[in-house]
């Protein structure tokens, strides 16, 4: 069997803070530590939203119209196939199913390097938040032919991978979870002094959202649900976002934190008292993750990646998606029974503990040799 030489392209790797392009930088800080060689591909910012880990090769991008903050690949420069050709991979890792993804599996079936991808990102769900249901099909039909050219599939969750499986894409598909830092988002980074210095009362029960605020969160559930709520019952949206000030204008008795993380963001999540997540575009669902580790009932729509990780009933709830009576009445059972948030809590942070990034990269490394034993797929028209 060959080296394994791990060479990754996506569309973001440091210039948006998102879950995908923090799992990648988990995930090449883990083959670093394997004295793994690895290399990034992917386009970049003036202002990068995170320090990246290990080798980062910028290709030329635009900004995405509408939504600058996103950028578009155009291309796969002769500088950075030089470096590539340099850097010698046997495996070709696509994260995104883009022009700088696609150019890089053509590059690698030129060249007989197996491919593997993984799928971060649920694309194709976005569209119906900005009209365009009817690209969803000419979407899935380049979705589905893009992955068929790869010898893996790694998705975050078995519900993902059924989903995936309905649309057709179903060969050579494998787990790889989301991982989460269990001594970090703790429930002991409660903090009471910080509640009130929020202007939450000790009585009250803090119903809270983490995420980028973009509208393809399903922000207006939450929007909706916050507005149910009894008296006692606060909302509070950590994060940051275009859709900011608008949603600030929808509930103005909201606690906004503004964008946070590391210390600050865990004890914002333990010093909440219900997590309510009513996103129904996620993969997997990092930020449900992180809440459930932090000792949190997470109330969640029962969609693709939030079901792989909330039993209804007893660590938090499923709702049906967009049903705000539904997403209401399940918080605020959880709200008005102390005995039923304590145990959900505690369950939810003994589920969370076995997702530790070393363990799910650990199984992720396992994927990348057998891949590597085996012949790349032919190609696919």
């Amino acid at each position: 069997m060959d080296e394994l030489r791990v060479a990754i392209f996506t569309g973001n790797y440091h210039h948006i803070r998102d879950g995908v392009s923090l799992t990648l930088n988990k995930l090449v800080s883990f083959l670093e530590e394997e004295d793994i060689p690895v290399i990034v591909f992917g386009p970049t910012a003036d202002e990068p939203a995170l320090k990246h880990e290990g080798e980062f090769i910028p290709v030329p991008s635009i900004p995405m119209p509408g939504r600058s903050e996103y950028r578009l690949t155009t291309g796969f420069p002769d500088k950075a196939q030089q470096r590539l050709h340099e850097f010698d991979p046997t495996l070709i890792h696509l994260a995104t199913p883009d022009l700088l993804g696609f150019r890089a599996m053509r590059w690698a079936q030129q060249k007989k390097i197996q491919i593997v991808a993984s799928y971060h990102t649920h694309f194709t769900s976005y569209l119906k938040y900005y009209n365009l249901e009817i690209l969803e099909l000419m979407g899935w039909k380049y979705v589905e032919w893009f992955y068929s050219q790869c010898k893996h599939i790694y998705v975050p969750s078995p519900s993902m991978a059924d989903e995936l499986k309905e649309k057709k894409i179903g060969t050579g598909i494998r787990i790889w979870a989301r991982g989460v830092n269990t001594e970090l988002f703790h429930p002991r980074q409660r903090d009471e002094e910080w509640r009130l210095s929020k202007g939450f009362k000790k009585e009250d029960k803090v119903v809270t959202f983490v995420s980028r605020l973009v509208w393809e969160k399903n922000l207006q559930t939450y929007v909706d649900v916050a507005k149910k709520l009894d008296d006692k019952v606060k909302a509070m949206i950590v994060g940051d976002g275009p859709a900011m000030k608008e949603l600030q204008g929808m509930l103005p008795k909201a606690h906004f934190t503004d964008f946070i993380t590391g210390d600050e963001l865990a004890r914002a999540y333990a010093s909440s008292d219900i997590f309510l997540f009513p996103s129904e575009t996620e993969t997997f669902g990092n930020v449900t993750l992180e809440a459930m580790s932090s000792g949190l009932p997470a109330v969640v729509a029962d969609a693709t990646g939030s079901k792989s990780l909330v039993e209804s009933g007893i660590n938090g709830y499923l709702a049906p998606p967009r049903n705000t009576d539904e997403f209401a009445k399940c918080v605020q059972k959880i709200a008005e029974d102390d005995a039923l948030r304590e145990k959900m809590g505690k369950t939810a942070r003994q589920k969370a503990v076995a997702y530790s990034w070393k363990n799910v990269n650990t199984k992720l490394l396992e994927n990348y040799q057998e891949a590597l034993s085996e012949q790349p797929p032919s190609l696919k028209f």
